[in-house]
């Protein structure tokens, strides 16, 4: 329906979308909602989105805290367009910089603060999914490869370099990867600060901070 209507709401705005990019969920707004506990209002923080998609999580959290500057990356050069034109409808295009980017082949700054929903669904899994989204949304943004955990391994391994010292981390996860991903977590140098559950009670976030 929201490919159909061009639009999606999400969080408190409203969002374009097409079939280059996720159909943003209830519960990505976890995502946002503990970013921003972390990020006072009265500072100005360095923010870095990885695999931004329609850009809804980093045009969220920016438009409630405007002293910030962001990043969003994704491997999908139509998924950064839609971005973009999100980023113009909410005025933030001076405020956010989308790159078309594997995230393999990012080494900038050190960031305060790093969000990312990844793609996290395991192939097999990916064969199930109902016919609305197995059909329609983009594979690219959905295949986590074999188990599942490709691009998580990948994006938890390169934020423990480009985070700061005490720079935090906010990654989606599947609702039953909660073992395996504090595993790879505390094995990159990271302490778990919360496990947070959507609104169906599933496991759907881990907040971490980089020692």
């Amino acid at each position: 329906v929201a490919y159909i209507l061009g639009f999606k709401h999400f969080w408190k705005y409203k969002f374009v979308v097409n079939k280059s990019v996720l159909i943003p969920r209830p519960e990505t707004e976890k995502v946002v909602e503990e970013a921003l506990s972390f990020l006072p209002e009265d500072k100005s923080s360095n923010i870095l989105d990885i695999g931004t998609g329609s850009g809804c999580i980093i045009i969220s959290v920016i438009k409630e805290r405007p002293k910030c500057k962001a990043l969003a990356i994704d491997i999908s050069s139509k998924a950064i367009n839609v971005a973009k034109t999100n980023a113009k409808l909410h005025h933030l295009q001076n405020k956010i910089n989308f790159l078309n980017m594997n995230v393999d082949k990012f080494n900038t700054y050190k960031y305060d603060l790093i969000l990312s929903n990844p793609p996290y669904i395991s192939n097999l899994k990916i064969k199930r999914l109902d016919d609305d989204v197995r059909l329609y949304e983009p594979k690219v943004a959905l295949d986590g490869g074999l188990d599942g955990f490709k691009k998580i391994k990948k994006i938890i391994v390169k934020s423990s370099s480009l985070l700061k010292k005490n720079g935090k981390f906010i990654i989606e996860i599947g609702s039953d990867q909660k073992k395996e991903c504090l595993k790879l977590l505390k094995y990159n140098g990271f302490y778990i600060n919360k496990i947070c559950k959507d609104l169906s009670g599933k496991d759907r976030c881990i907040v971490s901070t980089k020692l």
